[in-house]
């Protein structure tokens, strides 16, 4: 089998073990980390989100599948601590009611390794919290992932109490997730859509004005 692949299944498998000896083969052989997790680790992604929607997984294996995910960045040298606000301040988080955090993960890692400053909330949050963090930290971007069909409206929420706050002038939003699409950010009133992780971060950019280069 594939390196690659056989990365991938280990990943949806949950095989820890599997998963980190083949992850030391293929950087021992040079691969690129981005293009590891980019590319087999970010289908498993997908596939283990799919899963977690059709019932066959739980939270239980979610929290598993995030925790392999998280160790894999340290094993190839990614930090997940901020950066400092030299693009902007990006408060992002998984929505209320959906705890599904492996996504959302990865694109603040990308925004922190673009040079954002990431403020992480986790997953199931509410609208109050998002609120409280744009004030707090002075955010340009609310960051908004949801996985599930039945929690992606509490977006809408959430533009709209950053609309009764005053906020909504002031930040831009972007959403993401297995159950958006573009034509569900624009109903909603949202600034911005990404299908991934690297369309996520040129948007971020696009969004505040900063060239695609940096």
């Amino acid at each position: 089998m594939d390196p690659k692949e056989k990365l991938k299944e280990s990943l949806v498998d949950l095989d820890e073990e599997s998963f980190f000896e083949t992850l030391r083969d293929l950087l021992t052989a040079g691969e690129d980390p981005w293009d590891i997790i980019l590319g087999p680790m970010s289908e498993a992604m997908d596939e283990i989100g799919k899963l977690y929607e059709e019932g066959e997984y739980f939270i239980a294996e979610m929290l598993v599948a995030a925790d392999i995910f998280k160790k894999a960045l340290k094993e190839m040298g990614i930090e997940e601590s901020d950066t400092n606000p030299s693009l902007g301040v990006v408060v992002i988080g998984t929505v209320k009611g959906d705890v599904h955090d492996i996504g959302k993960s990865l694109v603040a890692t990308m925004l922190r390794a673009s040079g954002f400053k990431v403020v992480d909330l986790g997953v199931d949050v509410d609208a109050d919290k998002f609120v409280q963090a744009v004030k707090d930290h002075d955010a340009d971007i609310v960051a908004m992932s949801a996985l599930l069909t039945t929690t992606r409206n509490y977006m809408k929420t959430v533009i709209d109490r950053l609309r009764e706050e005053g906020l909504r002038g002031r930040v831009k939003v972007l959403i993401g997730g297995l159950s958006t699409s573009r034509e569900f950010a624009e109903r909603i009133g949202a600034d911005g859509w990404g299908k991934n992780a690297i369309e996520g971060v040129e948007v971020a950019k696009r969004l505040l004005g900063i060239s695609s280069d940096r």
